[in-house]
C-alpha cells in the first residue's frame, strides 16, 4: 500500500503500463503462432504472408522495449528458415 499520493500515482501508472505490456506481448505471441500454424498446415502462401506480418510485429515490440533485439532476431530467423524450407519442399 502506498504511503504518499505520488507513490499511489506511480503504482497506478505501473499497473496500467503492465496491462499494456501484457496486451502487446500477447499480440506478438499470437503473430508468431499464426506463422507456425500456417507452416504446420503446409500453406506456403499463407505462411509467407503471416511471416511478413509477424516479423513486423516482433520488430515493433523491440522498438517499444518489450523484448530484446537478439530475441526478436532469433524468432524472425527461425520462422523465416521454416517458411523457406516449406517453400523449397513444395517446389520439389
Amino acid at each position: 500500500m502506498a504511503n504518499t499520493k505520488s507513490a499511489a500515482k506511480r503504482a497506478k501508472q505501473g499497473e496500467r503500463r503492465r496491462q499494456h505490456n501484457v496486451a502487446l506481448r500477447s499480440r506478438m505471441r499470437t503473430a508468431i503462432k499464426k506463422v507456425v500454424k500456417a507452416i504446420e498446415a503446409g500453406d506456403t502462401a499463407e505462411a509467407a504472408s503471416a511471416f511478413k506480418a509477424g516479423a513486423a510485429e516482433v520488430a515493433s515490440m523491440v522498438t517499444k522495449g518489450l523484448t530484446h533485439k537478439n530475441k526478436a532476431a532469433r524468432h524472425k530467423s527461425r520462422l523465416n528458415k521454416a517458411v523457406k524450407a516449406l517453400a523449397t519442399k513444395k517446389k520439389k
